[in-house]
């Protein structure tokens, strides 16, 4: 794991151009009037990084994922694996929001869900195929077997949060149907500062 710690350094800055890349063929992604625009401070601090890296992102989120889809996806989990569950994910073809910088259109959101916590905050789960450009489906490298990007917000009754982001992620069932997240960097980017727009 440490030999190859510096080639997957920079993962808030990748996760950008990643953004970036396919802003282009998303458009369509942006609703007359979104249910809930949520907005954050990422922050890469992992000891993969050559130096702090920071940004703003939105999650601009257009519906919540049904009870239907959740079962559906963990069936795919735990009968295909990890490529069960990414088929799947890509096979939801109404996405339930997008992600975005200040600079892109978005990159789509599969699958957005809520749960209500014991002090009347929310968490709210993110799970999506990400982007892979042509080089790394070609190449092959070690990054491809960690197809996910994945988000954990928990939001306080007053509406401000904090949260995780895993712009690559690996997503398991060990036998006894427990769901398993590998990251591929050594801690996840952490989203600051994480407020409702209204």
């Amino acid at each position: 794991m440490e030999a190859s710690m510096h080639h997957h350094s920079r993962l808030l800055s990748f996760w950008i151009v990643t953004i970036a890349a396919v802003a282009a063929t998303t458009g369509t992604l942006i609703a007359a009037k979104p249910i809930e625009h949520l907005t954050a401070f990422a922050v890469d601090m992992s000891n993969t990084a050559i130096r702090t890296r920071a940004g703003t992102i939105d999650i601009v989120i257009n519906r919540w994922s049904t009870d239907e889809e959740r079962d559906q996806l963990l069936a795919a989990l735990r009968e295909g694996g990890t490529d069960g569950l990414l088929r799947a994910l890509q096979k939801i073809k109404d996405p339930a929001g997008y992600i975005r910088t200040p600079s892109s259109i978005g990159y789509p959101l599969r699958f957005v869900r809520q749960t209500t916590m014991a002090d009347g905050g929310r968490r709210i789960i993110i799970a999506t195929d990400r982007y892979v450009s042509f080089l790394e489906a070609t190449t092959q490298p070690r990054s491809a077997d960690y197809p996910f990007m994945l988000v954990d917000i928990r939001m306080t009754p007053d509406g401000k949060g904090t949260g995780k982001l895993m712009p690559l992620a690996k997503v398991t069932a060990n036998e006894d149907h427990t769901v398993e997240i590998e990251n591929y960097s050594s801690e996840p980017i952490r989203l600051t500062e994480v407020r409702e727009l209204k």
